[in-house]
Order: structure tokens, then sequence, then C-alpha cells
């Protein structure tokens, strides 16, 4: 270390650490940002010309590869290939492990950036249909916060990132900071007008996302390093927050060198963990001590409860009356990633005078029509999947399994979620609802399935092989089984009461206030949309909290 203290210890590099490090330096705060994994820059993404003109197919060969070599379960991830693979973790090396009979797939990446490298940069805000639906349909807890006391921190991320979008005024889908309107294809503005025309409450828009990071060094880190207060330490596994034993507060963290395993210790005078909901969970689980002999956190036996993911469908064919593929040239695109943009239909159910008896909350679809490559003369391709909110429930949780540790001798997260009755029934209701609107526009559906695996099997993928339809249909409830939707969170829930929450409105841990969860964990329910600006404006909003009372000497 080049510092014996620092004011603050940030674990974890992607979409919450990110921002974190940033928001912490740019106060004058001495930050020291541990990395599980290693440093990535330019020279890791090899771009292969003309990659993106390239008809998509079933690679079945070399996701089998990338299986048996180490990586099973990330082989499952829709946009796994060997370009990508080094964005994934190995999964030998980091086990997990589920009840007998339960499955859960848990897509991550261990590397400076984390997860940001692999997702669709897709930015969307929350409302208070989700910060406060409890007091909307009387289930559960509402979040501690509303969208006005975060709508300023929103604006502040979208602003520093830069981020496309068409302004639409859907009171759940708020309208953000957005720099530029971005296109839709031919056939997404067709199914748009043919959507809303017979159901005036769907509401079909463009994606909301940010400009693409050519520099790969995640933009927030970036930003702190400019202002010299951080020190960036990559290849460095937290194993456990070490504390006070007097006061019960952290005076630093014990981390394992990834390459070497040995263990160092840095000390400093706050610690906040954004290193994903479950890594999170796990972390506080393993900082045991005698002020805190169940983690800290866990004083009331609420950590790692009310886990939470969303319910995955996907439905994916051809647009008959549409040839070739699109992509927008009105804005920058990644050479390494698929071109962004696409349509989101966000939430319709339960909205206002918009009810239904069947299910509490609802769901909502991202995806994409006429932008995956086809030769010019080829029916254009469409897919979308469906993300519903999974209600929260306290015995979907996470814990420690003992007897199974990381090739760093830490042990493995336990995983016990599991699809509640309301959660069966929202799952099967966005299949039926996406269905019947490909079907109004006349799509030709080659597989359409959910968590619980796929509808009219014998008929999916029908162009594909004998042998590549039969590994399709094998291993498709595996590959949109929960955890799908790669939007986990919960775990150490905000809320107003010690006694029913992990964290206060500004994410500091009621047990120990010096520490600090804004990533995923910290989320009360999981809504609809992607959680990614969420918690970026999380962090940016606790660390200004978190600044303050530090300098005031209140930590």
């Amino acid at each position: 270390m080049k510092k014996e203290f620092y004011d603050a210890i940030v674990v974890g590099s992607g979409v919450a650490g990110s921002i974190a490090v940033k928001e912490l330096t740019e106060k004058g705060m001495s930050v020291i940002l541990l990395e599980a994994g290693p440093f990535l820059g330019e020279k890791d993404f090899n771009v292969t010309p003309g990659s993106h003109e390239k008809v998509k197919k079933i690679d079945a060969i070399a996701r089998f590869k990338i299986a048996v070599t180490g990586q099973p379960l990330q082989a499952r991830a829709t946009y796994m290939s060997n370009e990508y693979r080094h964005l994934f973790v190995n999964d030998w090396q980091n086990p997990y492990t589920t009840p007998k009979g339960q499955y859960f797939l848990w897509i991550r990446g261990r590397q400076l950036g984390g997860r940001l490298h692999t997702y669709g940069r897709v930015l969307q805000r929350m409302s208070d249909y989700d910060f406060k639906a409890a007091s909307l349909d009387g289930y559960g807890q509402n979040w501690p916060i509303s969208y006005e006391e975060l709508d300023p921190w929103y604006s502040r991320i979208e602003e520093f990132l830069g981020v496309y979008g068409i302004e639409e005024n859907i009171p759940n889908l708020p309208d953000g900071k957005f720099v530029q309107a971005p296109i839709l294809t031919k056939p997404e503005k067709a199914f748009k007008a043919k959507v809303e025309s017979l159901w005036p409450e769907r509401k079909v828009t463009s994606w909301r996302f940010s400009a693409p990071n050519l520099k790969r060094i995640p933009v927030g880190v970036q930003a702190a390093i400019d202002t010299g207060l951080l020190e960036l330490r990559t290849d460095a596994i937290a194993k456990n927050i070490d504390v006070d034993p007097i006061s019960g507060k952290a005076t630093g963290v014990t981390f394992v060198d990834r390459l070497t395993k040995q263990e160092q210790t840095v000390r400093a005078g706050m610690v906040m963990l954004c290193a994903s909901a479950i890594e999170s969970v796990r972390l506080l689980l393993n900082s045991r001590s005698s002020r805190h002999p169940e983690g800290i956190g866990n004083s009331k036996g609420l950590l790692g409860r009310y886990f939470l993911e969303q319910t995955p469908s996907l439905i994916a064919g051809s647009v008959p009356d549409s040839l070739g593929w699109e992509y927008d040239k009105t804005i920058p695109q990644d050479p390494f990633c698929r071109p962004a943009g696409g349509i989101v239909i966000p939430r319709f159910q339960n909205i206002g005078s918009n009810t239904t008896k069947e299910f509490i909350r609802g769901f909502a679809f991202q995806g994409v029509i006429g932008r995956g490559y086809v030769s010019p003369d080829s029916p254009s391709q469409f897919g979308l999947m469906g993300f519903g909110e999974m209600l929260a429930r306290p015995e979907n949780r996470i814990t420690l399994n003992p007897r199974k540790k990381d090739a760093w001798g830490i042990p493995a997260p336990h995983i016990d979620c599991s699809f509640g009755e309301n959660d069966l029934i929202v799952m099967k209701a966005q299949l039926r609802a996406i269905k019947e609107m490909v079907s109004e526009c006349n799509y030709k559906v080659d597989f359409a399935g959910t968590a619980l695996g796929l509808e009219d099997a014998r008929n999916a993928m029908p162009d594909e092989t004998f042998l590549m339809k039969t590994i399709f249909r094998l291993s498709f409830k595996k590959s949109v089984g929960l955890g799908a939707a790669i939007h986990e969170s919960g775990g150490a829930r905000m809320g107003d009461n010690p006694s029913t929450s992990v964290l206060n409105s500004f994410n500091q841990c009621w047990d120990a206030s010096n520490v600090f969860v804004t990533d995923g964990a910290c989320f009360v329910t999981s809504g609809t949309v992607g959680p990614t600006l969420t918690m970026m404006a999380i962090t940016a909003r606790a660390c200004d909290y978190a600044a303050e009372q530090y300098k005031k000497g209140q930590l």
C-alpha cells in the first residue's frame, strides 16, 4: 500500500464501485479501490473486423469447449463466446452452491469494471411504482426513499455518462437527461404502431442507454484517478471487514492477493461495499467477530434475506415482411460489442387504473427487432426478453457454505432462491402477453419459453440441424433459468427501522456506522427495469452523505 491509512476503502470496481470512487475522491477523500480481478485496458478488447456482419448461429461446440475448460455456468450466458470469455469468471475457482433440487444461474465478471464490460449499457429509472409499491398494493415493505429524493442523483449520473433516449412521459418509466434521441428500426417502428394501436396502455419506446466506453477503464474510475486521490489495487479479493472490538466499527479490510494467495490488510476510516449483491452479502457474513458474531449487519438475522431476481422469459424469431438488418449510425457504437439500441415495453400492469387481479406488480420487456445481422435478402430477426418483478420473501436468502471454499480459501455463497406463487403467475402471464403482441404483428416464432422451460419444444429452432436443435432444447431451461435476467439484488435491504432492515436510508449499516453497501444488495424490491442506473444514483447519494458525515467526524 502507498499509504498506511485511507479515508475510505471501496470494494468492487463495477457499476456501483466506479461511481463510489469518483464521488468520494471528488469530495477530497483519499480512497483505495479493491478489485478482485485483473486490470483490463484497451489491449484486452480485440476487435475482429466485420464481426458484426456475421449471422449469429448456435455455436454449441464453442460453448462446450468453454464449459469444459472452467466456465460451465458462464457458458450459459446468451452472449458468451470465445471473444468474451475472459470477461466472465472461472466457475471452478469461484464456486457457489444451491439447495438440492434448486437451480440459480449466477453470471458474473471479476476484472476492473466488473460486468460493466458485458451489460447492454441500458440505463432506466425506477419510479414510485417501485419505491412505494407496498403503499399501492399492500405487499411487503416500501423503500425508505422516494423518486423525488433520487431524481437529482439520476440526473447527475445521466449527465456524467451521456444517455441516449426518447422523452415519452411514461409515469412508471420516468424520462431522464438525454443527450440525443436514438432511432428505431423500420420493423421496430411498425411494431410500436401496431401494439400501441391495439393496446393503448402498452407503450413501446427506445432503449435508454449510455455511450460506449472505448478506453475500457470505467469512466468513474478514470475520473477518480484524475483527482490524484485514488489508489487502484487489482487482484485483491476481499475476505473480511476488520472491526474494532470495542466500537464494532470497521477498521479496514483483509484481502487475498489473487496471484500469490497471500493475505494483506488495508486500513481506513470507512468501508463502502460495491462488489455485487451476492458478493457484498458474502463479505458481510464472513466478517464475524466478537461484536458481530453472525457477520456485520446481521444482529437481527436479516442479512442475506429478501434476496431478489426477476422472472425471465425469452422469445425470438423472424419478421416475414422485413428484410435485412439495421443499426443506429447516428450514435457512437462499440466495435467490440453488439450494436446498442432496441425497444422497451415498460410495465403496463397494475399501473393507475390499468389493474389486474391475477397477480401483484407486473412485468416489462426489452429487446431488438431487425438489428441482428442477416443477409440483405433474408427476413429480419427479433428477440425479446421479459423481466417480471419477483416479490421479496425472507426465505429467499444468501448464506455461507463453510464446507465449500473458493480457490483462495474463502467460504462460498449458498444461494437459496426459488419462485413464489405470484412469481410463477407473472412469468406465465408475461410470456402470454409477448406472444400475443408478436402474433398480431405476424412474426414467425422460432422459440418461446421461460425459466420453466420451452413452449412447443418439438418445433423450436426449426432451421437448425438436428444436433443443434437437440442441444438447444436440452439446455434452454437452465440457460433461461432463475438468475438469467442478471438483475440479482437484495440481501442487505434498506429501511427506516433497524429491526426490519440491514441499512438505513443512506445505505449505512445499522450495526456499524462506517460501513456502507450501495450495490444491488440494498434493494427492497426488484422492479421490472434494469437496476444499473438506480445502483449508480443510490451510490452517488450515499457517497454525498458519507463524505459529509466523515468530515464531521460522525462515522
